[in-house]
């Protein structure tokens, strides 16, 4: 019932959505026409799917520690890590869009929640090589696999932490003067999704940008979305069906774009 109910929100969301033609808003048209719709080959993107390439290979069994909504494609607890790299990676195509929306709003800091692997902390790392990347991975075995991973790939501008959301995000924030990128991608639940939303707002800058993953993959997801889109503070959101962007721009009028991606 849920993978049909998936596949109909996105079949509502093709012919509900807008292509770069059917936008107004100056920024938004500039955001989709440079940045979304860039699908042009980048060399920096060939040793990341390199690095995905070994990930979809390893045959190395690793036990997951889920501390959040879980997955629906496999709950097996002992995982091979190219059955992890198979169903928790965002393709390619996603996770270079997180690059390049990185790279456009250029932060000093970049926040991360949920590592996985790795592969989209890389493109982070990448996307800001000025800049730092926070990411947060809850399960010990598989942050060591991304370690690895960054590791092999040269990058030195990632810190990785382990542990809880719920614990490590306020103490992040607190760290921090502002937040300009936050990447919400783990525990997919509503009440945690909106508990993170509410963390960071108060500190999301003019010019920052929210990001938060599969905010189609169940009702308390689509539910965690509406309200997010809602709240007074939010004055722009993008909804990419695999994706949702927000901003909180000041003198912005209120509006929610969905971009067929």
């Amino acid at each position: 019932m849920l993978n049909l109910q998936f596949a109909a929100d996105y079949i509502r969301h093709r012919f509900s959505s807008k292509t770069r033609h059917g936008v107004h808003s100056p920024f938004v048209y500039k955001l989709v026409d440079e940045i979304i719709y860039d699908f042009h080959a980048k060399e920096i993107y060939h040793s990341v799917e390199q690095a995905r390439e070994g990930l979809l290979k390893d045959e190395r069994v690793i036990t997951i520690t889920d501390l959040g909504a879980g997955s629906q494609l496999n709950t097996n607890r002992q995982k091979q890590v190219k059955t992890l790299a198979k169903n928790a990676l965002k393709p390619a195509r996603l996770a270079q869009l997180i690059y390049r929306l990185a790279h456009y709003f250029n932060p000093a800091t970049a926040i991360e929640l949920g590592t996985c692997l790795g592969i989209t902390t890389a493109y982070l790392a990448k996307a800001i090589p000025k800049g730092n990347v926070i990411s947060v991975e809850g399960c010990p075995q598989t942050a060591a696999v991304a370690a690895e991973n960054l590791e092999n790939l040269g990058i030195k501008n990632a810190d990785l932490r382990v542990g809880n959301f719920d614990t490590l995000l306020p103490e992040i924030i607190n760290s921090e003067e502002v937040l300009d990128f936050v990447f919400i991608d783990g525990n997919h639940r509503k009440e945690a999704t909106l508990d993170y939303f509410k963390a960071c707002l108060p500190k999301l800058s003019a010019n920052g940008i929210m990001i938060f993953d599969d905010i189609y993959w169940s009702r308390g997801m689509k539910e965690a979305w509406q309200e997010i889109k809602d709240h007074p503070r939010v004055t722009l959101s993008i909804d990419l069906f695999w994706i949702g962007l927000v901003f909180v721009r000041p003198g912005q009028v209120k509006e929610h774009f969905k971009i067929r991606f």
